[in-house]
Formats: C-alpha cells, structure tokens, sequence
C-alpha cells in the first residue's frame, strides 16, 4: 500500500471507529462525513421471574457532515406475545457543536434529540424511548480522547407520550426524567500501528442513571463491554448492562447486548 492510501485510511479510522465508540451511550464525535452505517443491535434482558426478553433494534445511519449525523431505528421484540412483533421505531439526529484537536488528543461536545413512537403497552416506571415509550429526548454530550483512553458524559431530558393507539401512558406517574452517563474506554490492542487492517480490541465501562422528575425515583447501572473493529470499517460489541441500585419499578433491568455494525465510506460524493 501506498503512504499516502496507509495514512488516510489510518486518519479515518482514528478519527472514526476508535476506543471512543462505547457501547451503551453515544460519544460526541460523529461518523466520518458523508458516509453510511448499518447497525443491529440485539438485547437478551431477564425479567425478574426469570423470563427473557429479546429485542432487535436494526439501525441505518448517515453522516451528513463532520458536524451532523441522523440515524433511523426500528423496535422488534418477543415481550408481549413471545412471538416477534415489530413495536414501533425513532429518529435521532446528532449535532457536534465543538471541536479542539490536538496531536493524539480531543475534545468535542455534540447536542442530540431523540423521537420515538412504541405501540407496546406501558409496563414499567422507567422511561426509555428507545424501544419502549413513545416520546422524545434532547440532551448534551462531552467527549475527551486522551491517546488511547477516551471518558465521556452526558445528560438529557427524556418525556414519555401516549403509547397510541391503545396504551396511555398512567397519570400516576411521573412522564419526564432526568438521564446522566459516564462512559470510559481503552484501547488494548494493538499496541503499535502498522496497517490500518489490524483487528482494534477496546475494553469499556459504562455508568448509565435515570431520575424520575415527578417523584424523584431513579436508578443506576453499570456495563462493562468488549468492542472489536475489524478493517476499519465492521464492528462487533459485547457488553453486559447489570443494575447497581433501582427505587423504580423496572421489567428487565438486567442483560446482555450484542452489536453488528458495518460502515460504507464516501456513499455521497
């Protein structure tokens, strides 16, 4: 290979799938510019009496520019029936507002949102939008990248809405909540460069919490992940999200996730 090939694609994939992708939550930096994704997510979550629930969560994203990204989501799951239903989807759309690079180093702030519909009833006192409530979230991230070390937080405001057409959402509970994640991540492997082909392993741990506006209620859990990126290009993410401490009613707080996601460069000229 070239020099100059070598170190374009190294340039992209540092800059892309790198230990700053965590599994759980989203960094600040967004996918290389005009470029497309395409990420399943699989999530094996066990109910308290031991059931398990799984969900398919299939995700096409596209990054505009080095400033925006959109994804658009789909929600499959086995929970109501035990047969496989399709509950409903979302858009997210991703904004980075700063950058400061450095050699080796930066740091970066996005804003997001989030608007989702779900048909699935209303089954617990968490608010999640991401498979389970109609609704939407708004909220910031900050991302620093310190060689191979990359922490990341964020926060948002999450409000749940009508589960339509037959599930409204109960007026004795609260319909708003505060979201808070501290992300760190580290890549192990390899220890030097030397093509832009080598396999990356990161190792990842993941603080993810929720506070009920209304009454106060809230939790937090902890998920520790392996990520691979293999080519620059596909990724595969194995992590496990384990509640630390809950005064909320949740289903299936508890599970393990795995993740495919594959990146198509330069699709838009």
């Amino acid at each position: 290979m070239k020099p100059i090939v070598f170190i374009a694609f190294l340039l992209i994939h540092l800059n892309s799938f790198s230990q700053e992708l965590f599994v759980f939550t989203e960094p600040a930096s967004n996918m290389p510019a005009k470029s497309l994704g395409f990420r399943d997510m699989n999530a094996f979550m066990f109910e308290k009496d031991g059931k398990l629930n799984y969900h398919n969560m299939p995700e096409l994203m596209w990054g505009i520019n080095k400033k925006w990204m959109v994804h658009a989501q789909g929600f499959i799951s086995n929970r109501q029936d035990g047969g496989f239903e399709t509950e409903g989807g979302s858009v997210y759309a991703k904004y980075r507002f700063f950058s400061k690079d450095a050699l080796k180093k930066h740091f970066r702030m996005a804003l997001y949102g989030r608007y989702s519909f779900n048909k699935a009833d209303i089954h617990q006192q968490e608010i999640e939008t991401m498979g389970h409530n109609t609704g939407y979230e708004a909220g910031f991230i900050a991302t620093q990248l310190l060689h191979k070390v990359a922490i990341s937080s964020s926060i948002s405001y999450e409000r749940a809405l009508d589960n339509k057409p037959n599930y409204t959402f109960p007026i004795t509970e609260s319909n708003s909540a505060m979201n808070y994640t501290l992300s760190a991540g580290k890549l192990m492997l390899p220890k030097v460069y030397t093509s832009y082909k080598q396999v990356n392993v990161n190792l990842m741990l993941e603080l993810l919490g929720q506070r009920l506006n209304d009454n106060q209620k809230s939790y937090l859990d902890i998920a520790p992940s392996v990520q691979f990126i293999i080519n620059s290009q596909a990724r595969i993410d194995i992590g496990y999200r384990q509640q630390l401490y809950s005064t909320m009613e949740r289903t299936a707080p508890n599970g393990m996730v795995l993740k495919f996601e594959y990146l198509v460069f330069n699709v838009f000229k």
